[in-house]
């Protein structure tokens, strides 16, 4: 499936669009293929963007002071990401945001989003709906954090995403859940 025909699913699931519609919609994309590694968004950077991937897998990571890597979250098709701190409140980038595996997003532009949203009605209620639907996963994996024991968070982790356990690396994967390596590799031995 070709990158606008997997948007254009994507959106229809919420958003009820005219095909003319939809083709208007989709002119504002900007289709970026990255490299394995290839960093997207960097601490510090300006964001005037948000990616919605098409292919492959990207993570979304803060690094503290102590260079400790803490995963936010992994990116896979048809998932969206940005730093959207930086990129509501017009602010440089804390996050990082870069490329697990070779992958293809399109980029949508904050004031395209803002333009198109003022345009059209559904896409509007698509943007907020989306944004309901993330800022209630931030708050399930938080409360998971709060509440759960690292067994617990990766088993509820293996249930929610279990494509991703052969699509990420397990180092990466212990940076999401918050523990060492070798953690992981004792809950992995005993499941």
């Amino acid at each position: 499936m070709g990158a606008k025909e997997l948007l254009q699913e994507h959106i229809a699931k919420t958003a009820v669009l005219t095909e003319k519609e939809f083709d208007y919609f989709f002119s504002h994309f900007s289709p970026i293929s990255f490299k394995k590694g290839q960093t997207i968004v960097s601490a510090g950077d300006h964001v005037d963007c948000e990616y919605f991937v098409v292919s492959g897998c990207l993570k979304a990571f803060y690094i503290n002071d102590d260079i400790k890597m803490y995963i936010l979250q992994f990116a896979m098709p048809t998932w969206w990401t940005s730093d959207y701190n930086a990129l509501y409140n017009q602010t440089i980038a804390t996050i990082n945001i870069d490329c697990i595996t070779d992958a293809e997003v399109l980029c949508l532009s904050s004031n395209d989003r803002e333009k198109l949203c003022a345009e059209f009605h559904q896409v509007e209620h698509f943007f907020r709906w989306r944004t309901n639907k993330g800022y209630i996963a931030s708050q399930k994996r938080l409360l998971s954090f709060m509440n759960n024991n690292v067994k617990k968070r990766y088993e509820e982790l293996l249930a929610l995403y279990p494509q991703l356990y052969n699509l990420v690396p397990k180092h990466l994967i212990a940076a999401y859940l918050g523990v060492s390596r070798e953690t992981l590799s004792r809950l992995q031995a005993h499941k």
